[in-house]
């Protein structure tokens, strides 16, 4: 278990921050108010999201759906877990993506269980273009996925024969 502490301690430190940045978020921004950080690019607005990434299925108050984005989360979570295990100690920097993904999974699922919805609040846009509202563990998860994606492409052209 020693092997993997730095990863829990980084797992801890990320779900850790992903909680204070909400928590900042809902004591001092009301529901759906922007407060301009660059104007015309960057808000800070609270969101509540009940349903999945990018707020697919959030304009439903069905208790089916919630339950089945909640076991669908804890499925995910326990297959990254489970390939994190599987995955050889020296093989660092994918262990660190599926940290990344399984500390916002985490920061994730604390806030559907405890609060019944996601805290989101960064809001990027152009003009009247915006991206959807996400959060700190949106990003871990963001950034893990993109992390494991390019292991795995380099890997796989290392493995490929040269033409």
């Amino acid at each position: 278990m020693k092997k993997n502490a730095p990863y829990v301690l980084l797992t801890i430190a990320l779900v850790a921050l992903d909680q204070a940045t909400k928590h900042l978020v809902d004591r001092t921004v009301d529901l759906k108010e922007s407060i301009p950080v660059i104007p015309g690019f960057f808000d800070i607005t609270r969101i509540h999201n009940k349903g999945a990434i990018f707020g697919m299925f959030s304009q439903t108050d069905n208790e089916l759906v919630f339950a089945l984005l909640t076991a669908a989360s804890f499925a995910a979570l326990a297959l990254v877990v489970y390939f994190f295990f599987k995955t050889p100690s020296g093989d660092q920097l994918m262990k660190v993506a599926l940290t990344l993904i399984a500390a916002g999974a985490l920061g994730n699922q604390f806030d559907r269980l405890i609060r019944g919805y996601v805290i989101d609040f960064l809001d990027f846009y152009v003009g009247q273009a915006h991206w959807p509202s996400f959060n700190a563990a949106d990003s871990c998860i963001t950034i893990g996925a993109c992390l494991m994606l390019v292991i795995l492409f380099r890997r796989k052209s290392e493995c490929s024969p040269s033409s």
